[in-house]
């Protein structure tokens, strides 16, 4: 690799690390923050169209409108977790999950598991992540109790969420850029009306606008993806971009200045490590 595919393959990594940090630095409520990512998605998805002009069929339609249902149901409970259990608990619980649940549903549904190897390798970074979620988990201060456990549940559906919006798309056989643009409208018009449920839902206030930051860098790191798997391959595309979750927990940690006492910080810390080997092994497979 080059350095400019390395610096291509970071891109994803950088946009959904400060994708966190942004929305919180930036706060609102969380219907800002997702209405925020969504009009920029909208808006990006409408100039890839121009651009690209993909044949827009009813299964690329249906195939992008759940992947993008999905995304909602992802984002919006992993946002509403940050209040509860904080960036740096929140993030690398949800990228575990991710990790764990497209892995398992690539290689039990898309058959992207094939060899022993494969199979043993997949089996060992699984194992990794999840003692990595538990450890990142860990916290020493009973009081919080009850939010760890509304968190946990946000986060566990958060992360089928996701599953479904990185899985929609492969089970469909649908390319990158082709989805852009449906998948962007689907986002959009699925967090109107998800938003609209929420009382005083202000999902067009200024913070909203502000939160457009927000999107602008998930935009960033969505598009990255794409450049980084044409050019660098699935593998190394998907497996550098997990790496996000060090921008966002340790900015978690050191720009939202998030109270952890030092044996939580400790766990943090060795939590990351292991969700990002196990990401990095689960990339091997591929």
């Amino acid at each position: 690799m080059s350095l400019v595919d390395i610096l291509i393959a970071l891109v994803p990594a950088f946009g959904l690390g400060f994708q966190v940090i942004s929305m919180q630095l930036i706060g609102g409520k969380y219907t800002n923050k997702v209405m925020g990512m969504a009009i920029v998605t909208l808006v990006v998805g409408i100039a890839v169209y121009f651009i690209k002009q993909p044949l827009l069929t009813p299964a690329l339609w249906i195939g992008s409108a759940l992947s993008g249902i999905g995304f909602c149901i992802g984002i919006i409970l992993q946002v509403k977790s940050f209040s509860l259990v904080g960036v740096t608990m929140t993030m690398p619980i949800s990228v575990g999950e991710q990790l764990v649940g497209t892995a398992l549903v690539g290689a039990i549904c898309f058959h992207e598991w094939t060899s022993v190897n494969q199979w043993l390798l997949g089996i060992g970074a699984l194992i990794l992540i999840v003692g990595g979620i538990a450890m990142t988990a860990y916290h020493e201060k009973s009081e919080q109790g009850s939010n760890v456990k509304k968190g946990m549940l946000y986060l566990l559906i958060s992360s089928l969420g996701f599953v479904a919006y990185a899985s929609f798309p492969t089970a469909f056989k649908l390319s990158g850029w082709d989805v852009v643009f449906p998948q962007a409208v689907a986002i959009f018009v699925a967090m109107v009306i998800l938003c609209a449920f929420e009382k005083n839902n202000q999902m067009f206030g200024i913070k909203t606008w502000q939160n457009m930051a927000t999107g602008a860098c998930f935009a960033i790191a969505n598009l990255g993806i794409i450049f980084s798997n044409q050019i660098n391959g699935v593998a190394v595309g998907y497996t550098i971009s997990q790496l996000n979750v060090i921008i966002s927990t340790l900015g978690g940690l050191w720009i939202l200045h998030e109270s952890k006492t030092p044996k939580e910080t400790k766990f943090t810390i060795a939590g990351v490590i292991l969700v990002v080997a196990g990401g990095i092994m689960i990339g091997i497979t591929k």
